[in-house]
């Protein structure tokens, strides 16, 4: 069993930067495909971001290219997610997520068997 746990989320005003964390005890992050989703009220569960096992080639969704961030850091098996410019439309709860088995589909959520709790994100006008 993989358990992720996400934290860095909160409340801020538009413009503004949060850096959300996502730890995975025990695991080596380098070699998995790990990714965040976010899910607003009403909505389906969205790609955001994802970086790459053994290599760390990342990919975002349109809606965050150019203001959000995705790292990793191996020796404290965690990535991270840097938002900056953030939008009331990026209002959400943000998953971080593990693929144990990577087969293709990195912006779809069935790819990643493991998931966080989640972590609110609130962007005020």
């Amino acid at each position: 069993q993989v358990q992720l746990v996400e934290s860095g989320g909160g409340l801020v005003q538009a413009g503004g930067s949060l850096k959300l964390s996502c730890v995975a005890p025990g695991r080596t992050v380098n070699n998995y495909y790990m990714g965040w989703f976010r899910q607003a009220p009403g909505k389906e569960r969205e790609f955001v971001s994802v970086i790459r096992a053994n290599g760390g080639t990342t990919y975002y969704a349109d809606s965050v290219k150019g203001r959000f961030t995705i790292s990793r850091d191996n020796a404290k098996n965690t990535i991270y997610l840097q938002m900056n410019g953030l939008k009331p439309d990026d209002t959400a709860v943000y998953y971080c997520a593990l693929a144990a088995y990577y087969r293709g589909a990195y912006d779809h959520p069935d790819e990643y068997e493991y998931w966080g709790q989640g972590t609110q994100v609130t962007v005020s006008t």
